[in-house]
């Protein structure tokens, strides 16, 4: 099974020009819209709103990595947080060779020696010597070389521009829509030259190496797959690697091992921790780093369950997660938050998205129109493209993919939820291009999309735009595109950690 030759859905193009609000809005007006397909039933949501401040809900436990005058703050790369607590990034970063490739070799010291024995002018010789040792260890090596790059991304980020400093031929980051676009590109031109994956071979399909292509999930799928294709980032040397990826899908695991007559699901726990019990027994790198320098991913909502069987894998390594509630165990510091992405079919699921029917279906605002079912002819896509203000409301779970399908049309999004970290927000300003919107303020849309001022919008809606470019999904990954990000994403995480052999403890 292969999704390699399929494309999600992708933004358009750049020719492709947004329609005009119709005459019938006054200038000030707001377009908004939500609807679910679903298989028997349509849901659908659109608003026109006028003018007022919005009071905004900030997203609980955002990933901070704000800016000072002299370092990134907050839990990431940039306040020196390490599994070894005595870690110090400045004591590595003065011992490199810089005459010599860096893995090669390190200063390890230098020592200054006084001769006192006498040349032809009777003076003393001073001879000052370089203690060059090599490193016989990758793993150190390894350390080292993301010493200097933790350095590196200090230095990028005194740089407060709102645009990168560093020469791209394909793209500079720039604008508020980054919390800061020069530490941001620094770290993912550092990215490119050193992140190595090491995929383990153990498993075989369809639970391990491989996963969904279509649907809800494809977003897990299209990754197991890219790097099972090993044209970016993977070594085949686990000596090498920075991190290493646990390639079972959970969306395979439920289809293939979950008992749904008694709703056990103590096959799928097992399952896991068995390939745990394997791969920590055959390699060193698990029980190295109590698995830390290991990651999981998952689009599926039991992503944060089927972790918990192992709890080095649920508290200590990187997971993956489309399901990125905080309330649920999501650590931003060691987690990521995984983009759903190209929902072909859907349904009507979660609580919150019934709320929405509750609320808004029966009351006929002419501002506020919700529907349980599209009207004849109505196309999804084109109410999307002529719409503000996208709602995006989570299902059973936090995330939800209506995100990336208002980002694709250049539609505002509105995010409805408690405790979701969205996607790369240690590098992206959502705030920039995006409203949130707590749910117990359901109640309340129309007032607070009402404060967003005509400027306002305008700005929000040109960030959109250009935010796309992390969310395409191609069938051949390009820079920047979200494959990519989503990686960058697990290198922050690495950049977290200082990982020792055993034989340094």
């Amino acid at each position: 099974m292969t999704c390699l030759n399929k494309v999600a859905m992708t933004p358009p193009s750049s020719d492709h020009k947004r329609p005009h609000t119709p005459s019938s809005f006054r200038f000030s007006s707001l377009n908004l819209v939500w609807f679910l397909v679903v298989p028997s039933t349509v849901f659908f949501l659109v608003s026109t709103l006028g003018p007022h401040r919005p009071s905004i809900s900030p997203l609980s436990s955002l990933l901070q990595v704000s800016f000072s005058n002299n370092s990134l703050q907050g839990s990431s790369i940039f306040n020196g947080s390490s599994i070894d607590s005595s870690f110090q990034l400045e004591a590595e970063t003065d011992y490199f060779v810089s005459n010599m490739p860096l893995p090669d070799a390190i200063i390890e010291k230098h020592t200054i020696q006084l001769d006192m024995s006498k040349n032809n002018e009777s003076e003393p010789v001073v001879i000052v010597r370089s203690k060059i040792v090599k490193k016989n260890s990758k793993l150190e090596r390894n350390e080292a070389n993301l010493a200097r790059v933790r350095s590196s991304i200090k230095q990028a980020a005194l740089v407060r521009n709102l645009t990168s400093t560093h020469q791209d031929p394909d793209y500079v980051p720039h604008g508020p829509i980054y919390r800061n676009a020069n530490a941001f590109h620094r770290s993912y031109l550092e990215m490119e030259k050193v992140f190595k994956i090491y995929v383990y071979k153990e498993g075989e399909p369809p639970i391990f190496h491989n996963g969904p292509c279509r649907s809800i999930y494809s977003s897990e799928g299209r990754f197991i797959h890219e790097l099972e294709k090993g044209n970016f980032y993977t070594t085949e040397d686990p000596d090498e690697a920075l991190v290493y990826f646990l390639p079972f899908s959970v969306v395979m695991l439920v289809q293939y091992l979950y008992e749904p007559e008694t709703s056990n699901t103590d096959a799928i726990g097992r399952t896991v921790v068995d390939y745990i019990d394997v791969i920590s027994g055959k390699y060193p790198y698990w029980n190295r780093s109590l698995g830390a320098d290991h990651f999981m991913l998952s689009c599926h909502d039991w992503g944060p369950r089927t972790s918990s069987y192992v709890p080095h894998l649920f508290h200590k390594s990187i997971r993956v997660l489309c399901n990125a509630n905080t309330s649920e165990g999501f650590n931003p510091s060691k987690d990521a938050s995984f983009p759903e992405i190209n929902l072909l079919t859907g349904r009507l699921h979660g609580y919150i998205r019934y709320l929405l029917l509750n609320e808004w279906k029966d009351k006929r605002d002419p501002d506020v129109q919700v529907f349980d079912q599209l009207p004849k002819g109505v196309s999804y896509m084109s109410k999307l493209k002529n719409s503000r203000f996208c709602l995006c409301p989570s299902g059973y779970e936090v995330a939800s993919p209506r995100i990336v399908e208002a980002i694709y049309a250049e539609c505002v999004p509105v995010l409805i939820s408690d405790n979701y970290v969205p996607p790369f927000s240690d590098v992206l300003n959502w705030k920039s291009f995006s409203i949130q919107i707590a749910v117990k303020d359901i109640p309340n849309i129309k007032k607070i999309l009402m404060g967003v001022s005509q400027r306002q919008y305008l700005r929000m809606q040109r960030r959109v735009k250009q935010v796309q470019r992390h969310f395409v999904v191609n069938a051949t990954p390009k820079r920047y595109d979200v494959f990519h990000m989503i990686n960058h994403s697990i290198w922050l995480r690495r950049l977290n950690i200082h990982v020792r052999d055993f034989h340094q403890s």
